[in-house]
């Protein structure tokens, strides 16, 4: 049997420092490991993903990165009978804060994916007429040097009036997702617009549904709420050739909770009541897995199967909502919270 062995490979502003996190350190005759700790959380939809890194500088040998320096790092295994040896990009992130404290004497790193810190989120006053999803998804990401990826389902809507007021071109095109049921962010260089639950790759490529045993993890935890009873959503549009407001309803009319938004055409009213209908049916469960051995291959919005607990749990159709990496000096394990896709 093969020992199980994590790796791992970090640059900073391009250089390679591995070398310098794998040290040891000698404290008052104690041999300690330069590296305390180094996690990640990658958080679907519209939180930036996060770095965190802990460096032992009782030597007092560390020179402190400056914030805005880029670190890019690969987690994965170097051997094992239980794991599949290799690394796996996890991407580049900004330099945030950087903190010193002690005794003992200690370096903490935090740093945010790079995608999140451009100008994405400068305000715009900005019309929108006589187009589509996807070509505005398309220009959006031309201005901040990004690779458009709209989903074909999303791509062909047409956007007749839009009004971006005081928004940002990120916050602009959430307020947009949260209207189709669709989710807006940003992944490795690429600005995405995509169906919740759709599975796929910041290249747009469909991700492999993943399949856990309850073998695989230390711990889990299920919860599940009360659903509000939302039986049906209204929206208001106005009709201009009319003259008055209208209102559509996905679900049942009577009880529909109503949104507050007046829309000027009938089809961004449908797509905004539909879309918000379809939030309201999916059961607020989760299912909380820490995984013993580290999976650096699992990503959010990544349809999951699990197998092993109670029957209502492994019957329910999960998609991965936030993955955790943690990787120290007591190996290397992941944490995955999972949402109810339906």
């Amino acid at each position: 049997m093969i020992a199980n062995i994590p790796d791992y490979r970090v640059t900073l502003d391009g250089a390679d420092v591995t070398g310098t996190l794998r040290q040891q350190v000698s404290l008052n005759g104690r041999i300690r490991a330069r590296l305390v700790s180094l996690s990640i959380s990658e958080k679907r939809g519209e939180a930036a993903d996060q770095l965190d890194i802990v460096l032992d500088d009782s030597d007092g040998r560390l020179a402190l990165p400056k914030t805005g320096a880029i670190l890019h790092v690969q987690l994965g295994w170097k051997q094992g009978s239980d794991v599949t040896p290799g690394l796996v990009d996890k991407g580049s992130f900004k330099v945030d804060e950087v903190a010193h404290a002690g005794p003992p004497d200690l370096v903490t790193i935090r740093a945010r994916s790079v995608d999140f810190t451009s100008d994405l989120k400068t305000r715009r006053e900005k019309g929108w007429h006589g187009t589509t999803l996807g070509a505005i998804v398309d220009e959006i990401a031309k201005r901040h040097s990004l690779k458009p990826s709209c989903a074909p389902a999303l791509a062909a809507i047409e956007v007749k009036a839009k009004t971006q007021s005081r928004e940002s071109d990120l916050a602009f095109l959430r307020r947009l997702g949260r209207e189709l049921d669709a989710v807006a962010t940003i992944k490795r260089g690429r600005l995405i617009l995509s169906p919740i639950g759709k599975a796929t790759t910041p290249a747009g490529r469909a991700l492999p549904t993943l399949t856990i045993h309850r073998r695989d993890g230390d711990t889990h935890n299920f919860n599940r709420q009360k659903r509000d009873d939302v039986p049906g959503v209204s929206a208001t549009w106005h009709d201009r050739k009319a003259g008055k407001r209208k209102t559509f309803t996905a679900g049942d009319v009577e009880g529909a909770k109503k949104l507050s938004q007046v829309y000027g055409r009938e089809e961004d009213a449908s797509a905004a009541a539909s879309a918000a209908h379809s939030r309201s049916q999916r059961e607020p469960v989760s299912l909380d897995l820490n995984l013993a051995l580290g999976r650096p291959d699992i990503s959010p919005e990544q349809k999951t199967t699990v197998v092993g607990y109670k029957a209502e749990i492994d019957a329910t159709a999960w998609i991965v909502g936030e993955v955790s990496h943690m990787l120290g000096n007591r190996g290397y394990s992941t944490k995955i919270v999972l949402e109810c896709s339906q």
